[in-house]
């Protein structure tokens, strides 16, 4: 475990620590869990000093949520949205398809008070292991699915740039999913007078936005996994052609992201609360934050470890 004044590195058993949640329930409130890029699944303390495998998803996990009856909620890049029993590790498949097509790249979700599950699946031609392929060629069909209670599915938003984290208000009035290649987190409204319209909780973000979630403070947390590329962002307005070409160049030749610890908290009012940019060289990459009783978990694609931030 590697401590600074604020900000404490916890390792985990396998690389990818892509996003976490804080438990609720029984023996698992205050514990954080996370998903793995060998499909597993982690139970990790609250003080960081006990972890332990609790299940395998035979997939890719990425984000990660505390269903109503206390179990996991998952979106497996690879086999779409699951369901996980903590104390069995009994892993249920919920949907993988949309319409009747499967998902190529099941990403992130939000689960309502009434049990409504909305979730984003970023590219319809990428999966994870392309999705930088996604992001230059900016082919923008991600999509914000909603999952109802009798398990129907429809989806509420197309033509996202890489769709990612989704997060409810508090009043559950709206839905923000971030947008990773244009730089924003759109709403879509569910209730009020905007009803089925839809705006931008953030744009101009600093950098990539990952995934998003509403803490216990109210306020919907996103993470800056890179800050902005100018060249990145040249080559998707370029010609296609050009595109493919940079995504079928070597991978040590193409563009990366720049290495960064950074998370942003938005009121609904669109207003920054919190601007949490660490400087360290012990962590990089965070994609997955959850803030709760004032500590800032997060998580991280590429590192084998999760961090937490004390407010």
């Amino acid at each position: 475990m590697t401590t600074s004044a604020r900000f404490t590195v916890v390792p985990v058993p396998a690389a990818g620590a892509e996003d976490v949640v804080v438990g609720g329930h029984g023996r698992d409130e205050g514990a954080v869990f996370t998903g793995t890029e060998d499909g597993s699944i982690f139970r990790i303390s609250h003080d960081g000093d006990h972890i332990e495998r609790i299940a395998h998803t035979e997939g890719r996990p990425l984000g990660i949520e505390i269903d109503l009856d206390g179990r996991l909620l998952v979106c497996d890049a690879r086999r779409g949205v699951l369901r996980i029993d903590t104390a069995s590790g009994a892993v249920e498949r919920v949907t993988d398809s949309i319409d009747g097509a499967k998902m190529v790249f099941c990403n992130n979700a939000a689960i309502a008070s009434d049990g409504t599950i909305w979730f984003s699946d970023s590219s319809r031609h990428f999966g994870i292991d392309n999705w930088k392929a996604d992001f230059v060629r900016n082919t923008r069909t991600g999509r914000l699915m909603r999952l109802a209670t009798d398990g129907t599915v429809e989806v509420v938003l197309d033509g996202l740039a890489f769709a990612n984290g989704v997060a409810l208000s508090a009043a559950e009035d709206y839905v923000a999913v971030a947008e990773t290649g244009a730089r924003t987190v759109v709403r879509h409204w569910i209730t009020g007078e905007k009803a089925g319209t839809r705006d931008f909780l953030a744009q101009d973000l600093p950098g990539y936005p990952d995934n998003i979630a509403r803490g216990s403070d109210g306020l919907i947390w996103v993470t800056i996994a890179s800050p902005r590329d100018p060249l990145v962002e040249r080559l998707q307005k370029g010609p296609m052609a050009v595109r493919k070409l940079v995504t079928k160049i070597p991978e040590k030749l193409q563009p990366k992201p720049k290495k960064t610890v950074r998370v942003q908290a938005f009121d609904d009012a669109g207003t920054v609360v919190h601007d949490c940019d660490v400087k360290t060289t012990t962590y990089h990459m965070v994609t997955g934050v959850r803030e709760h009783e004032g500590r800032v978990w997060m998580g991280s694609l590429h590192e084998p470890a999760v961090a937490v931030l004390e407010l």
